[in-house]
């Protein structure tokens, strides 16, 4: 376990700095020319990383129902990270030595290795976001111990019971996946939406998301934050239960995406493409309700999540088993994959923009870096829609899916990013 500390300011000039030598790298790029139908892949494969979460399925299915093969990648290789650090360390080496090309990644990680925030020496790893894996399907699960305290959707009734804790001289673990990534947020979200401050009310530590369970059954933590199959789990072994499912703070908000290495995407641009029809077939199967059971059954394997299958199931299906008696049918919580006519998968680049706000709220990135400039040198939604109509589909969406609202009723208008910061009274800004 991680304790986490705050960037520095030498890391966030040094972001800067390589914000505006991304962007102009990016400007010279020759990507109007990928707009036409893609050709023959440059290379039959690539490997590609993954976390042991649900959201990860659509990589998994695209190996094993052989679209990877169908677009002809058949070479591409998906294998298991430990945590998403070692996704990053493994991403920074590329698979030329020994690391992976892309994957299965919490979607603010382009931003900050791209930044350089989160790497090594504050190294600058140039990124690309092809895809949306998923909206939804996360939770925010707290010890056994408080199932009287009435916390849920609020976590207000946390704060006298932390507060005296502390007085005490206690620290108070609270575990997510990555400083800055998805689970965090959501974790600084949900504490600041009910009054506690998540940089100095608690002790916030990095847990890999399939040590989750482990950790709270031996006391390590108070509540955490991650995806899919953990939370379920968690439920299962009667050790803790769910206070809230992230759709639920914000409703079908994006959360994993496929992301990868920006020399890989340049060098090879049609493989690019394959690679993406692949994964946005597979995306199509595994939003298939027909699917859900055969899915969980697939993921579940040794090789792949060694999970048992009723520990996955049931919450990809809209079966919310919260815990502690609450056991609810919410399909409109259950984790999705493509939506219609593809929405979900796609990267709007609106929703990169929250998360840019979001980790300049709690002080990863810096206050006056340029939001737009560093969407645009990172989110390819062009690729996406050339890999659209590949798989003869004709959508054009745009930029933005508009103001989004949440569930303490604060609103995010991706025009005017810096109103919605001047909103929140908590938060950690450099």
């Amino acid at each position: 376990m991680t304790l986490i500390k705050p960037p520095s300011r030498r890391r966030f000039l040094q972001a800067t700095g390589a914000l505006a030598t991304m962007a102009a790298a990016r400007l010279a790029l020759p990507g109007g020319a990928w707009a036409a139908t893609p050709g023959t892949p440059e290379v039959t494969g690539c490997t590609l990383g993954y976390i042991a979460l649900t959201d990860s399925a659509p990589l998994i299915i695209a190996v094993e129902k052989g679209f990877f093969a169908k677009h002809g990648v058949p070479d591409v290789l998906v294998e298991k990270q430990a945590s998403w650090g070692a996704t990053r360390d493994n991403m920074a080496l590329g698979s030329a030595s020994g690391g992976i090309d892309g994957g299965h990644i919490l979607r603010p990680k382009v931003h900050l290795y791209s930044t350089g925030s989160v790497m090594q020496n504050s190294q600058p790893l140039p990124m690309y976001t092809l895809l949306n894996l998923n909206e939804d399907g996360q939770g925010l699960s707290v010890r056994q111990d408080y199932a009287d305290s009435g916390v849920g959707l609020d976590s207000s009734p946390l704060k006298e019971i932390f507060a005296a804790r502390r007085a005490a001289g206690e620290e108070i673990p609270v575990a997510m996946t990555f400083p800055g990534g998805t689970h965090d947020l959501w974790m600084r979200y949900w504490l600041a939406a009910g009054g506690i401050d998540p940089t100095s009310e608690v002790d916030l530590i990095v847990v890999p998301p399939p040590q989750m369970v482990a950790n709270m059954k031996v006391g390590n933590m108070e509540a955490f934050c991650v995806g899919e199959p953990w939370n379920e789990q968690l439920v299962n072994q009667n050790i803790g239960f769910t206070a809230a499912t992230t759709g639920e703070l914000w409703a079908r908000h994006p959360e994993k995406v496929l992301g990868m290495r920006a020399d890989w995407v340049d060098a090879n641009p049609n493989a690019t493409i394959a690679v993406m029809m692949a994964v946005m077939e597979a995306q199509m199967w595994c939003e298939q309700a027909e699917n859900k059971q055969e899915m969980a059954e697939i993921i579940g394997r040794r090789q792949w999540y060694n999970v048992p299958v009723a520990d996955i199931v049931g919450r990809i299906q809209g079966q919310i088993n919260y815990g502690n008696g609450r056991n609810e049918m919410r399909p409109e919580l259950a984790m999705k994959f493509w939506g219609e006519n593809g929405e979900t998968s796609y990267p709007w680049k609106s929703l990169d923009a929250w998360f840019i706000t979001e980790n300049k709220r709690w002080g990863y990135l810096p206050g006056d870096l340029d939001t737009a400039a560093l969407v645009d040198a990172t989110n390819r939604s062009d690729l996406w829609l050339t890999a659209a109509a590949g798989l003869g589909l004709t959508v054009d969406f745009g930029d933005s899916r508009g103001v989004e609202t949440f569930f303490d009723g604060k609103t995010f208008d991706p025009a005017d990013p810096q109103a919605y910061l001047d909103a929140q009274s908590i938060k950690a800004m450099v």
